[in-house]
């Protein structure tokens, strides 16, 4: 045991530094938005359920994109809110030409999900080359359309951008670095074309390689449609390629309680336990770590913190490294602390998923 522990800890350490040196020295960037000479059409589709508290700044962000009107269109979908959702899109959307507003009507989701069967459906009038998909409770920057279809490049399929969480408070600032955590291993990942996941509230799919895969409508059913249309995305050959720029940033909103963290994190875990049998152990040594370093701890004493402190420091590190590849800074003293949530936040996930309750997503309740 004392073998395993040791080498857990090893592992996760230069994990850290590995991956560190790959964003310093290894490091892909596909976009650039001064090389688009010509304005392709993009449609954006997003699909909207109760989020009248959070569409207008998404709303208030899609009026400052700096892309031609006539090149662009939006396309939203109320999926049966029950709030002021549909009056704020058709309003918004009654002062654009290029904005379209449909209502998802009752009906039985067989084949996939209900957000999943909104955007399959948006994705039918969609007549951009390029669909860019964001959630309703999200905001874009203004250089994002430019800076996710400069990214596509052969047999690009998916780009995916970079997503930040905003928001004031210490459970907001976890949150953040929980994202910046995932979507750093995504790019690294990504960049020596090893497939991971979609990021559904920044992403965008080649209209032709979206329908030559069937789209949401076909995919199988699933909590998590993201990671389902890149996986029928990559079967056909084409990439999922990360782009983590200033460009392609997007900002989401925190979870305000932990019942709704655990819940969000329910659901992608539903997700993970799809991903091939490694990434389910790289993933499951992140968590054993902990274990290991309490049973190193009751073996060699005090001389583990030292074990500790070099995973922390690469860890943050890496965090930190990072970010400022998307044009943001964190602080590294901060970034230390990360252990103490993610820790608990991992057992409190693991435990959640097994518990024998329905995931609650959008007021809706699945087994």
């Amino acid at each position: 045991m004392l073998l395993v522990a040791a080498l857990i800890s090893s592992f996760l350490i230069h994990q850290f530094i590995v991956v560190i040196i790959r964003i310093n020295h290894y490091w892909k960037s596909f976009g650039d938005i001064h090389r688009i000479k010509e304005f392709p059409k993009v449609s954006i589709l997003v699909a909207a359920r109760n989020e009248e508290q959070h569409l207008p700044q998404l709303l208030a962000s899609f009026d400052l994109l700096d892309y031609p009107e006539d090149r662009v269109e939006f396309l939203f979908a109320d999926d049966q809110s029950i709030d002021q959702t549909p009056q704020l899109l058709d309003s918004w959307c009654q002062k654009k030409k290029n904005a379209s507003f449909f209502t998802v009507q009752e009906a039985t989701f067989i084949q996939t999900n209900p957000k999943a069967f909104a955007l399959g459906l948006l994705a039918q009038k969609a007549e951009g080359d390029y669909f860019l998909f964001t959630d309703a409770d999200c905001r874009v920057n203004p250089q994002w359309i430019k800076g996710m279809i400069s990214s596509f490049q052969g047999k690009t399929g998916i780009a995916l951008g970079i997503t930040q969480v905003a928001g004031a408070g210490i459970a907001s600032f976890f949150q953040e670095i929980d994202w910046w955590n995932t979507q750093g291993f995504v790019k690294v990942a990504s960049d020596i074309k090893l497939s991971t996941t979609g990021l559904g509230n920044n992403m965008a799919i080649k209209a032709s390689a979206y329908q030559e895969s069937g789209g949401f409508l076909e995919i199988p059913f699933s909590l998590t449609e993201d990671l389902e249309i890149s996986k029928a995305v990559s079967k056909l050959g084409y990439e999922v390629i990360s782009e983590v720029s200033s460009n392609t940033l997007a900002f989401t909103k925190a979870e305000s309680s932990l019942v709704t963290l655990l819940a969000q994190r329910k659901r992608w875990m539903s997700g993970v336990m799809t991903l091939p049998w490694f990434w389910k152990v790289i993933l499951g040594l992140q968590f054993f770590y902990f274990p290991a370093i309490i049973f190193l701890y009751t073996s060699i004493g005090w001389w583990i913190l030292l074990v500790a402190g070099a995973k922390s420091f690469f860890q943050a590190l890496f965090h930190h490294t990072f970010a400022k590849k998307a044009g943001r800074k964190l602080s590294f003293w901060k970034l230390l602390s990360f252990d103490f949530y993610f820790f608990p936040i991992s057992l409190l996930t693991i435990l959640y998923y097994f518990w024998p309750s329905p995931i609650k997503w959008k007021s809706r309740k699945y087994r």
